[in-house]
């Protein structure tokens, strides 16, 4: 591709402006049968760290199955960006946990226990077939990932419309273990 970095930018406006014109009713049907799929993935979270995020932008909404691995024995974890050149760090996290704005205005815990995640969901604003994810162009999630020896279970989601026949990967991305969309899911050969 001649101009990837253009190529890039021009997708992730296109990919979020879908996104977030999604229609509220519709939106919400496919949150839930993301979290279905997510569920069938993850089905005994009991004793798990999972590193879940706050929706920005219309991603995909993560609380409803938030609280069924909170009510399944599960500890959950928010990203928090420490530096713009450094891996996410994962704080806990609960329905009661007192929150600040972070990085972009996203929430973030306050000064609960920093954790690593066994899995981690992971929101795209892009995928293609082989896993591969497009991203906000920053690149936290994959320099997270590398950043461990023993990486967590990744389970990128997004909706169909997202959808990309290729995300042209560089060295540096990570593929997704897993894609989660509201038509189901599908484990790439990475895993």
């Amino acid at each position: 591709m001649e101009n990837l970095f253009e190529w890039k930018k021009h997708q992730r406006k296109r990919l979020i402006s879908a996104r977030e014109n999604i229609p509220g009713k519709t939106h919400w049907k496919w949150s839930q049968a993301i979290s279905g799929n997510l569920m069938q993935k993850l089905p005994n979270p009991h004793k798990m760290i999972i590193g879940i995020y706050c929706p920005f932008r219309g991603e995909y909404d993560p609380r409803s199955i938030a609280r069924y691995f909170i009510q399944n024995g599960a500890t959950l974890a928010l990203p928090e960006i420490i530096d713009k050149d450094t891996p996410l760090c994962f704080r806990e996290w609960s329905m009661d946990t007192p929150m600040k704005n972070g990085a972009y205005g996203i929430p973030i815990p306050v000064d609960t226990q920093i954790v690593r995640p066994d899995a981690v969901i992971i929101p795209m604003v892009g995928f293609d077939q082989r896993g591969y994810r497009l991203g906000y162009g920053s690149g936290f999630f994959d320099r997270t990932l590398a950043s461990y020896q023993r990486q967590p279970l990744s389970l990128g989601v997004a909706f169909e419309i997202q959808r990309l026949e290729d995300t042209y990967p560089q060295a540096h991305d990570i593929p997704m273990h897993y894609v989660i969309t509201e038509a189901g899911s599908f484990q790439t050969k990475h895993y």
